[in-house]
């Protein structure tokens, strides 16, 4: 089966790395920025003792001539509808899309694009972060994918994608409820942004401070009171775990969110926040420290849409 992974960044280029490793057919389709980084330095893992150097193949938009079989979708959300435009000359009637990004209002957007048929549910878990050399850095010993189909998804076609994915470096899972965990990771990603971003510091100096550690543990009430007046509750093993990640002593976790902000990069604020605020006022719930950090966060990225224009 042909695999094209659509982004290089710190999910895709590490999952398609794997990939690739393990001989399967994998193409990356990037923007010709990172191309030109990848052809001069190669894809590069680093970290926890890893240093690996690979030379996969890299296409871009033009170059795309037939469907793939599997499209692993794994950009951040404020480049998301670039890539579904860059990548829709491979996606045929016979191909899954796997997406991987935060939250889930990318869901409805490819399915619209696509069909409900095409478009699997995907969780990544995965620590690892681009350096300044655009290098990927392992930060912890995680790499997870597990996915699902949705609705109308051929159970064939789905068992040859798991196939094609599975044994290739990293665990994969076959879920029957990828939707509930999808939101489940949502909670914890918004948990540690909403945490580190308004706090401006690691899990462990938000916990040091006096009124910290309850800080934290109301915004992961908050976070998953969505979730539950969604219809998907958190699971209490998945809830104790959020809570106990957002207020360990000492602990050195910072959110993606939060680094972006330090490095004046784009933040996912929509995708995770905003919409997440979207549906508390939609349900009723009150959110009052989302409110704040997705006001906080939609001023960081102001300011970088204003960089930018400048």
């Amino acid at each position: 089966m042909r695999i094209l992974v659509v982004g290089a960044g710190a999910t895709g280029g590490y999952f398609g790395a794997r990939l690739v490793q393990a001989g399967r057919d994998a193409t990356f389709l990037v923007r010709s920025e990172r191309a030109a980084r990848l052809a001069q330095r190669g894809l590069r893992i680093t970290g926890l003792g890893e240093r690996t150097v690979l030379r996969p193949r890299v296409i871009d938009a033009q170059d795309i001539d037939s469907p793939y079989d599997v499209i692993l979708l794994a950009v951040k959300a404020t480049g998301l509808e670039q890539a579904v435009d860059d990548m829709a000359r491979a996606v045929g009637p016979g191909s899954l899309i796997v997406p991987v990004l935060n939250g889930v209002r990318h869901i409805d957007m490819l399915a619209a694009r696509f069909g409900d048929g095409v478009v699997l549910g995907g969780v990544a878990k995965v620590a690892t972060t681009l350096d300044a050399q655009g290098d990927i850095v392992r930060l912890a010993d995680v790499q997870d994918l597990r996915y699902g189909a949705r609705g109308g998804t051929s159970p064939a076609r789905l068992r040859e994608a798991h196939r094609v994915l599975s044994d290739a470096g990293f665990s994969t899972r076959l879920s029957a409820h990828i939707d509930s965990e999808m939101w489940s990771k949502w909670i914890f990603i918004a948990s540690v942004g909403a945490v580190t971003c308004l706090m401006r510091g690691s899990v462990g100096e938000v916990v040091a401070v006096p009124g910290g550690a309850a800080f934290a543990k109301n915004v992961v009430e908050e976070c998953a009171s969505v979730a539950a007046a969604a219809g998907y509750p958190v699971p209490d093993p998945a809830l104790r775990q959020t809570l106990a990640s957002v207020t360990e002593e000492g602990s050195p976790l910072t959110s993606s969110l939060y680094r972006d902000v330090l490095e004046g990069r784009s933040a996912e604020v929509e995708h995770i926040f905003g919409d997440l605020v979207y549906r508390a006022n939609l349900l009723g719930v009150a959110v009052p420290l989302l409110d704040l950090a997705t006001m906080q966060l939609r001023l960081h990225q102001n300011r970088v849409e204003g960089a930018r224009v400048r």
